[in-house]
C-alpha cells in the first residue's frame, strides 16, 4: 500500500500508540478501539491501516529490521573477531527489544505454532528472518576466523537459531537486569566460537558432514 506523507504519519502513530499500550497494558488486555483513541484516530482508521493487533507486531517487527539494517554494518566494521561480531549482533537485538520483553513474552506463548501470523517460523516474518540470517552471513563471511567451505552455508541460520534460543530465555529471564541471560551468552558463545573453529579440523570433517545433513534434512 503506497502511503501519502500525512497517511504514513497516521500509521506510524498507531503503531507507536499501540506499542505503548502493550508495554503498559500487555498485548492481550489491549483493544484496537483502545489502540485507536490512544491514537487519536477512529477505530475504524485504526482497522484501515492495520487489520488486526498480529499486523501491528509485525510491523514492529518490519520497524526494528529497518533499524538493523543501518546500525549493523557499523558495528560489524568495528572488529573481524568473530566472536565480537556475533556478540554484537546479539547485543543489538536485546538492545532493540529492552522495552517490548512484555510484548515479547505474549508473543511468545502463541508463535510457538509455526503456522501462526507471528511465529519467527512464519510466512508473515519471513523477510525479517532471512534479513536477520543475513546479518550473521555478513558476520561470519567479513570476520578472520577460518571456516570450512562446506559449514559457511548453513552457519548463518545456525547462529540465527542460536540467537532466538538467548532470546527466548532473556524474555523469560527475570533475574535483575537478565544478568542469567548475559552469563548464559558468555558462557555459550564461547563454545560456540570454538566449535566452529575446530570443526575446520580435518579430523572433524565426517562429524561436520554428519551434523550439516541432519540439519539439511529438517530444514
Amino acid at each position: 500500500m503506497t502511503l501519502t506523507a500525512k497517511a504514513e504519519e497516521t500509521r506510524e502513530r498507531i503503531l507507536d500508540a499501540a506499542l505503548r499500550l502493550f508495554r503498559e497494558r500487555g498485548f492481550d488486555e489491549t483493544t484496537m478501539r483502545d489502540i485507536a483513541a490512544e491514537a487519536e484516530v477512529a477505530t475504524g482508521a485504526a482497522y484501515y491501516y492495520f487489520r488486526s493487533k498480529e499486523e501491528l507486531v509485525v510491523a514492529f517487527y518490519v520497524r526494528t529490521a529497518e533499524e538493523a539494517r543501518e546500525i549493523v554494518p557499523k558495528i560489524l566494521g568495528r572488529s573481524g573477531d568473530l566472536r565480537k561480531r556475533l556478540r554484537a549482533l546479539i547485543d543489538l537485538k536485546l538492545k532493540q527489544f529492552a522495552d517490548d520483553r512484555r510484548l515479547l513474552l505474549a508473543i511468545a506463548r502463541i508463535g510457538v505454532d509455526p503456522s501462526h501470523s507471528l511465529s519467527p517460523f512464519a510466512k508473515e516474518t519471513e523477510p525479517m528472518r532471512s534479513e536477520s540470517i543475513d546479518s550473521f552471513r555478513q558476520a561470519v563471511d567479513g570476520s578472520d576466523a577460518r571456516i570450512s567451505r562446506d559449514l559457511q552455508k548453513d552457519l548463518p541460520q545456525l547462529l540465527w537459531l542460536y540467537q532466538m534460543g538467548i532470546l527466548l530465555y532473556w524474555i523469560f529471564d527475570e533475574s535483575p537486569g537478565q544478568m542469567r541471560t548475559l552469563k548464559l551468552l558468555d558462557g555459550t558463545l564461547d563454545i560456540v566460537v570454538r566449535l566452529i573453529q575446530i570443526s575446520s579440523l580435518p579430523l572433524m570433517g565426517p562429524l561436520r558432514k554428519r551434523l550439516l545433513s541432519v540439519v539439511r534434512a529438517i530444514s
